[in-house]
């Protein structure tokens, strides 16, 4: 291990070994892809950084060696297809290996990297293209999304190039046959630390989603992400899962694993399976796993007993491994905020405490810090300094990031409370976002599909608590005149939605009502609903 950490990091830690204190530096061209990346691949280059399969059975391992190449070539490819400094690129990847070698290709160009999930429809696209003027797209072939992308394309000015990974298609490159084609080497063009270098869309309570733009320096932040909270192990193999077109990507797939010159581990399936990643964890003998927990918990439905499972594998199933959880919190817009970071005992059920460079406060509505044992919003404090790893602000809103960002206060929307020991308990949103299965689904992209429907007159997106899932997607509607509630039609909204949006997030409840609960306003009150569905869902339990 070379130490390419130490470069960006002083620390100071207590007689224990944990971290109590930290300060980042790095030059004002930082950029991941040269400095981290390349610089391990010249010190190292066969040192292991990726072990990737398939559910077919196909694997492949790549050194960091290897990254540099295929990251050079990918970036000489791209380039002579157009993409220049500060085009915004979509990539539609799933768990392709592909993925890592453009996101820090695009790093390397100084080009930004917009990955997406793909469960899009055409007008998820649509959006996503014309809202962040997106010039090119590398799709994965091997699902419908690339037809959606090609439906979308009459009514997306600004895009140029379609690439297509795994997959051929009239009016696509072949990613492969073309980056095969390109030099290996990229010489290092001038980029900065400040300026963009990944966006991520996330939902709210209303209007589209958000396009959360962070800068080059969101990979240090990353780098305490893996050291401190996820404890990678150097010389082990990390498993975040997650699709490449989440947040959680980043916050363990491309950067802090790859700073502690650790090997990623990448299983490409397209949907979950508890005994599926149990069984991978077997056979490669994983160090450092994390994900959320709606699948720790589908993996405890399983019979772990049958699989022969390393002592470091588990941050989770204290009871049935001996490794406690080491639960963290942050957001698309963040890094790690708040984390039962290595060293400390965690409390089952709670957040942890927050990360030392992020100054976190719980506030009232006033903005006055609550007392302990009280709930308020965790908000940030940003007057002094901006902490490394905040992102810079919505793309293109300024609105949106006032709202969030003002006086000098980042506020999450996330409220929680803490207790006498300093350590964070969550307690939900401030607004009315549904946390589903690790998704963050906007009620308003939902409800606009509904009320589209001929049957429907009125409609109230919520969250539902479930056991296993987090919430489920629960629409309330007030059906026009003429239609009847009956299973038959929930069935019709259902799909009316799935063929709408990102199939995820259709509604697994609906309930059909008479009337909505409103303000004197005219505003529906969906906490009303949320507060009737809490105590029908505890009532439920009373009775099991």
């Amino acid at each position: 291990m070379n130490g390419i950490y130490k470069r960006y990091i002083d620390e100071k830690f207590d007689d224990k070994g944990m971290v109590l204190d930290y300060q980042f530096h790095y030059p004002g061209n930082f950029n991941f892809g040269y400095d981290v990346i390349d610089e391990i691949a010249k010190a190292e280059p066969s040192r292991r950084a990726i072990i990737w399969c398939d559910e077919k059975g196909n694997e492949k391992l790549f050194t960091y060696g290897d990254l540099k190449r295929y990251s050079d070539k990918t970036a000489n490819m791209l380039t002579a297809m157009g993409v220049k400094k500060g085009d915004r690129v979509l990539l539609i990847l799933k768990r392709h290996y592909q993925f890592w070698f453009t996101v820090y290709a695009l790093q390397k160009i100084g080009a930004i990297a917009v990955p997406a999930t793909f469960l899009l429809m055409k007008h998820d696209i649509v959006y996503r293209i014309n809202a962040a003027g997106i010039s090119c797209v590398i799709c994965t072939g091997t699902c419908e999304v690339c037809s959606h992308v090609d439906e979308a394309q009459p009514e997306c000015p600004t895009l140029e190039t379609k690439i297509m990974v795994n997959g051929s298609r009239d009016g696509w490159y072949d990613f492969d046959t073309e980056m095969e084609k390109a030099d290996d080497d990229f010489p290092r063009r001038e980029t900065k630390a400040d300026e963009p270098m990944l966006m991520y869309f996330t939902s709210g309570t209303s209007g589209s989603p958000k396009m959360a733009l962070h800068m080059h320096t969101l990979a240090l932040g990353h780098l305490t992400t893996a050291k401190y909270w996820h404890n990678v192990d150097p010389d082990g193999i990390h498993l975040t899962i997650s699709d490449t077109g989440w947040a959680k990507a980043a916050w363990g797939k491309i950067f802090g694993q790859f700073f502690m010159e650790s090997c990623s581990f990448i299983f490409d399936f397209d949907k979950f399976n508890a005994a599926e990643i149990l069984s991978r964890i077997e056979k490669y003998r994983l160090t450092s796993l994390c994900c959320p927990p709606t699948m720790f918990r589908f993996m405890m439905l399983e019979d772990i007993t049958k699989y022969e499972l390393s002592p470091d594998v588990f941050n989770k199933w204290y009871e049935a491994t001996g490794i406690k959880l080491m639960e963290g919190f942050g957001q698309t817009e963040t890094t790690v905020i708040v984390a039962n970071r290595y060293g400390i005992t965690p409390k089952p059920g709670s957040m942890g405490v927050p990360m030392p460079h992020y100054d976190v406060h719980i506030v009232d509505e006033d903005g006055a810090d609550v007392p302990r044992g009280k709930v308020g919003e965790i908000v940030i404090k940003t007057s002094e300094k901006v902490p490394i790893g905040l992102f810079k602000g919505y793309y293109r809103d300024e609105e949106k990031t006032a709202e969030a960002w003002h006086d000098g206060w980042y506020h999450t929307g996330d409220t929680a409370w803490m207790d006498e020991d300093g350590y964070y308990w969550y307690v939900g949103r401030t607004d009315d976002v549904i946390k589903f299965s690790g998704y963050r689904i906007g009620p308003f992209e939902i409800e606009s599909v509904l009320a589209e429907h001929p049957s429907v007159l009125e409609v109230a997106v919520t969250g539902y608590p479930d056991a296993i899932r987090g919430f489920l997607v629960k629409a309330t509607i007030v059906l026009r005149e003429g239609y009847t509630g009956s299973d038959e039609l929930v069935k019709e909204l259902q799909t009316y939605v799935k063929k709408r949006t990102a199939p995820y997030k259709y509604p697994r409840k609906i309930e059909f009502v008479d009337s909505l609960p409103k303000t004197a306003s005219g505003k529906i009150r969906r906490v009303e609903i949320k507060n009737r569905d809490y105590q029908a869902y505890q009532e439920s339990l009373k009775n099991q």
